[in-house]
């Protein structure tokens, strides 16, 4: 769909009354989305892999540890990776909306168990059918919310789509209140999600305009900052994060890509930046309180 398009429907959603408008996300987002449960996965798939790589050559163990996901979305993707792959004792996994299906649970038990070899037993007595082990928070703002103590804490694509002020106040509250030692584990995608849906746009369109310009253009459906990848490490920075590990992917030169970026008329909040700074995305970085 085209970008402009999307912007439109998803401004006319925003006018609904609250609930009306999920309601109506959900299936418009049913309809246009073909993947399957198992491409879905696949996508999880390619990051617990990643995360193994890493965590295996920095020696850290998550066996019979305690995972804090935010950021739980569709279905519990990572949460059976950490606890069937990594051998966590609990995973708690949050989200400010509530999107699980028990229906969906109950496929995904099947299709992981076959999938990875591992036996996925539903508690018949837990409202989406999850496993023992595994615990759903869904409409839970951990902004405003308490934190539990845990061992880890873990974001998949979710700090791109918080209000920055919530991403630094975030990352303020768990310095604050974890224990020394915790890990902090964030997947970040940096990218204008307008281009998913249309090519035609840069990777980094939505740099172009001023905050005012970009607040009236998205909506709480594709909410989206624009946080760049030295805010980000200057969030972590100031609250005396230890980086233990940081890759990303930048543009290539000579690529459509990089060339669709270098036609974007840049703002000037975004000026003093490196073209490997702005295109900074796949971000991968560990933290340790």
């Amino acid at each position: 769909m085209n970008h402009k398009l999307k912007t439109i429907l998803f401004k006319s959603l925003s006018l609904l009354p609250n609930k009306v408008d999920d309601y109506c996300y959900h299936k418009i987002q049913s309809f246009f989305d073909k993947s399957t449960l198992e491409d879905r996965l696949k996508s999880v798939e390619s990051t617990y892999l990643r995360l193994s790589k890493v965590l295996s050559d920095l020696n850290i163990d998550l066996k019979d540890k305690v995972v804090f996901e935010f950021g739980s979305g569709w279905f519990p993707g990572m949460p059976y990776f950490f606890k069937y792959k990594f051998g966590a004792k609990r995973v708690l996994t949050f989200d400010i909306n509530e999107h699980f299906k028990k229906e969906t649970v109950l496929e995904l038990n099947e299709l992981f168990s076959k999938k990875y070899n591992s036996e996925v037993l539903s508690n018949p007595d837990n409202k989406y059918k999850l496993p023992d082990g595994v615990e759903y928070f869904p409409n839970y703002d951990i902004v405003k919310n308490d934190i539990p103590d845990v061992d880890v804490i873990f974001s998949r694509y979710v700090l791109s789509h918080m209000n920055e002020n919530d991403v630094d106040e975030l990352h303020k509250k768990m310095k604050a209140t974890l224990k020394r030692g915790t890990y902090v584990i964030h997947f970040i995608s940096p990218s204008d999600l307008r281009q998913h849906n249309d090519s035609s746009l840069s990777l980094q369109d939505f740099l172009q305009y001023n905050k005012q310009e970009w607040d009236k253009i998205h909506t709480k459906f594709d909410y989206h900052n624009r946080l760049r990848l030295p805010q980000f490490l200057e969030i972590f920075k100031k609250y005396d994060y230890e980086i233990v590990h940081l890759d990303y992917i930048s543009l290539s030169k000579e690529t459509k890509s990089y060339d669709l970026f270098k036609k974007v008329q840049l703002h000037e909040d975004y000026k003093k930046y490196s073209d490997e700074e702005l295109t900074a995305g796949n971000i991968f970085v560990i933290l340790k309180v």
